[in-house]
């Protein structure tokens, strides 16, 4: 499967050969997708502490074929911010980037995320949703779902996922939408949307990490391609905070087939009604949403 641009030197990949990303990383495939979106236009990267940072590798070589700033993990927000702003006082047209996971997006980094959002900085957000702290040993966080075994959840986490997609609508920002790897053209569409409009763009990705999940690398994509088939991870787009668009709906392949690929479910969902249960509000939600205020 292609995922870049052929005629590309490999030097002005986004995501470089030889980058030390596990095999099956769901950020990898994300990565050159992204590189593929933009095309000839080299973004600036803005990475907090998390895997993706790590990618870069030692001083002075680099995974990244871009300009990449190092942030601290609460404020690669307010660094894009402070980027944005030299760049467009130079009239430089490049696109600021953050490239972080669920621990700087969904906890440490919430604050300067919210701020950001709310100036409407004219800032891309891509937060790899992998689930857990994976840079730090595979501690569960705000957006690890219930049942979920991770390093400090050895039982399974009790709490539900944070709804990050809710969050950053309600700050009625000008974009937001979920992305997938198992759905590639939906994929590219949406970078290039977000890149063709102004102000704060968010982009949602379930990134799978077979490491912390305990699933096969072989097996990412498919997983992620049958996590949005069962409605457990739904493509959409939010267009100003209160206009929803659907991308796929549902077609009823079981959960299960989902959760028993990946053993930190393996002692989870005894009864699968449960999560069947939680599958069918977030539609009942995105439906009513979508109906009510659809986006043209």
């Amino acid at each position: 499967m292609s995922t870049t641009t052929p005629s590309k030197p490999y030097e002005s990949h986004l995501l470089r050969p030889g980058n030390t990303n596990c095999a099956g990383c769901g950020m990898s495939v994300g990565l050159q997708w992204l590189d593929e979106a933009l095309g000839d236009e080299q973004p600036v990267l803005v990475i907090p502490s998390c895997c993706g940072i790590v990618t870069a590798g030692a001083f002075p070589t680099s995974g990244y074929g871009a300009p990449t700033a190092a942030s601290t993990f609460a404020s690669s927000p307010a660094v894009a911010t402070g980027i944005a702003a030299v760049t467009g006082l130079n009239d430089i047209d490049n696109p600021v980037i953050c490239w972080a996971g669920d621990g700087g997006t969904y906890d440490i980094g919430l604050a300067t995320l919210s701020a950001a959002a709310e100036r409407n900085e004219d800032i891309i957000y891509i937060c790899y949703d992998n689930e857990i702290y994976g840079n730090t040993g595979g501690q569960r966080s705000s957006a690890t779902p219930v049942g979920s075994v991770t390093t400090t959840t050895p039982t399974g986490k009790n709490e539900g996922k944070k709804d990050i997609m809710a969050i950053m609508a309600a700050h009625r920002i000008p974009y937001a939408a979920t992305l997938s790897i198992g759905h590639r053209e939906d994929f590219l569409r949406k970078i290039r949307y977000a890149r063709s409009v102004k102000g704060f763009r968010f982009l949602l990705m379930l990134s799978p990490c077979p490491t912390g999940w305990k699933s096969e690398p072989d097996q990412s994509t498919e997983l992620i391609e049958i996590a949005v088939r069962s409605g457990l991870f739904p493509l959409y787009e939010i267009f100003d905070g209160i206009r929803y668009r659907i991308n796929q709906r549902p077609d009823s392949t079981p959960v299960e087939s989902y959760t028993s690929q990946q053993r930190r479910f393996r002692q989870v969902w005894g009864d699968p009604d449960e999560l069947q249960s939680f599958i069918e509000a977030q539609w009942r939600y995105l439906d009513g949403m979508a109906t009510a205020f659809p986006a043209n």
